[in-house]
């Protein structure tokens, strides 16, 4: 048996917290003890945590993740069991590991690293490469869109027709029945982004007959914000699927002003019968590519065809001249990942920042436009750069945060500070969304307080748990699953910065899963017992 004993113990259901006792055995949960005090009965070959000074929590789910490819590279998960994550949701916005064929690619950080090591096709394949990996922690895998999309019509802007639809569906039907969860889409991105409502809710209809689930990174999250919402909620309706909107954000100073009509358009359709609901990571800056920044035309085809385009000087400059046009505040966009030696000292840094400072213009001494610097370090990364964008306020995220519906999702691949994965310079969400999101909605991060510590750590996991259909986890109770957070709670804060994004979260002092003390006294134990979990 595993007994954590002496911990403060808020069991996820949201109900008052209360001194007592966890008792494992085997994956499960055989007892929930109130009281304290408990005896000491401990056997040989028992397992005993104490909690003292602690609180005692499920283990945390993470509704929106990227780890797909990184569990089988590093599957101790570091940057996620850390902060106490037991279970993670992966395959978002629109870009699975599986299914790959036709011209399909992995996101380039994934493929370049994986190497070798990528050696499947199908849902079913990955599933074996992953159990065979032995990962830490939990994994649910959604099936992308644009996985699909690419399988079958490539990254050209194209309409789908009946018998490319057709074929979308079928290979989403077999990745759902190969342990696929539902089907998510990112419709800004390539080839999503060509796809028309009809298209998507065809797919989504295929998913809830097999008892799927929508996420969506919608077609905007600024100026159209509101139709976007409009189309969720009308393919919900068609489809009778649960669908939850990803990293909910008003994006853009000018939009800021339409969060109050965005939470309306959301709780009216959860008041109307619909099982619909939201992520949000607990900071004001997105992280992903660099060339997302691209005009339309520019980023047609993916990064072969951007690499291609920034060769010709004659189109690169016409890309160059697009981007400044745009008139945009680039102090508010930050370069993240590099991938050259050139670029590498770029990280951390803002657009305006690496255009107003010659010294860290490139050894060419060029001066540079921000249109003509991004071209250059995409050109030098070969369109593989990442980004963190600074377009959202303070306030409307304590908003959003105020939402019952709202969970924490980092948006974010799981990170380590060693090998090939410490190499990058991810969003320091990765290392710090569970705290920041706990100290957000409990006052502990220099703002008011949005809610009581029960509702915040049900929030964390039984709220997730039970709208994405997670069975048996995310609370404390006989016969749940064993996965348990011990952690002080006046300790528990984030270290990564957007400058250092490689650093643990401070104040977690155990994490078991599935029965398995995986992380003990701020160290990882090396035992690994997460699972690719099954609808």
């Amino acid at each position: 048996m595993l007994i954590v004993r002496n911990g403060l113990v808020v069991d996820g259901t949201g109900g008052p917290a209360f001194p007592g006792t966890v008792v494992c055995d085997g994956d499960r949960i055989c007892d929930v003890v109130k009281g304290a005090g408990f005896p000491d009965c401990a056997g040989t070959g028992d397992t005993v945590v104490d909690a003292a000074g602690c609180l005692v929590t499920p283990g945390f789910v993470d509704a929106h993740s990227h780890s797909d490819a990184y569990l089988v590279l590093e599957p101790q998960a570091p940057s996620k069991l850390s902060q106490g994550v037991t279970t993670e949701i992966n395959g978002q916005c629109g870009g699975s590991v599986a299914p790959r064929y036709g011209e399909a690619r992995l996101s380039s950080d994934w493929a370049s690293l994986l190497g070798d090591m990528l050696t499947w096709r199908s849902m079913r394949q990955y599933r074996e490469c992953l159990e065979k990996a032995r990962p830490a922690i939990n994994t649910i895998q959604f099936v992308g869109h644009n996985t699909l999309r690419s399988s079958v019509i490539g990254y050209a802007a194209k309409r789908a027709t009946p018998e490319t639809l057709a074929e979308m569906r079928r290979l989403l039907e077999e990745s759902l029945d190969e342990g696929g969860w539902g089907l998510t889409t990112g419709l800004i991105y390539q080839p999503g982004k060509y796809s028309d409502p009809a298209e998507v809710t065809a797919l989504a209809e295929t998913a809830a007959k097999r008892g799927g689930m929508y996420a969506t990174h919608m077609r905007s999250e600024g100026d159209s914000i509101l139709e976007a919402i409009d189309e969720v909620i009308e393919l919900a309706k068609a489809t009778g699927i649960r669908a939850e909107i990803s990293h909910l954000k008003t994006s853009g100073h000018r939009n800021w002003h339409k969060i109050e009509a965005v939470l309306e358009k959301i709780q009216g359709a959860i008041d109307a019968g619909l099982v619909v609901g939201s992520d949000r990571y607990p900071y004001c800056a997105a992280g992903t590519d660099l060339d997302v920044v691209f005009p339309d035309w520019a980023g047609e085809g993916g990064i072969a065809a951007e690499q291609k385009r920034l060769a010709d000087p004659a189109t690169r400059a016409r890309i160059a001249a697009e981007l400044d046009a745009l008139q945009r505040d680039w102090s508010e966009v930050m370069i993240g990942g590099t991938w050259s030696k050139e670029t590498a000292g770029y990280s951390g840094k803002t657009v305006a920042e690496i255009i107003n400072h010659p010294a860290t213009q490139p050894q060419s001494h060029q001066t540079f436009s921000p249109g003509s610097l991004i071209c250059e370090i995409l050109e030098k990364d070969g369109c593989r750069t990442g980004a963190f964008f600074f377009g959202m306020s303070e306030d409307n995220l304590d908003r959003i945060l105020s939402m019952p519906w709202i969970v924490p999702g980092s948006d974010a691949s799981l990170r380590a500070p060693w090998g090939p994965l410490g190499k990058d310079h991810p969003h320091p969400r990765a290392y710090g969304t569970m705290p920041e999101f706990y100290r957000r909605l409990t006052g502990r991060a220099g703002r008011a307080a949005i809610c009581s510590r029960e509702e915040a750590v049900a929030r964390m996991t039984s709220v997730p748990a039970k709208r994405f259909g997670i069975r048996g986890r995310g609370v404390l109770e006989k016969g749940a699953f064993a996965d348990v957070a011990v952690w002080r709670e006046d300790d528990f804060a984030s270290t990564a910065t957007y400058v250092k994004p490689h650093a643990f979260a401070s104040g977690m002092e155990a994490v078991v899963v599935n029965g398995v003390l995986s992380f003990s006294s701020g160290g990882f134990t090396g035992a690994r017992a997460g699972r690719f979990l099954e609808r």
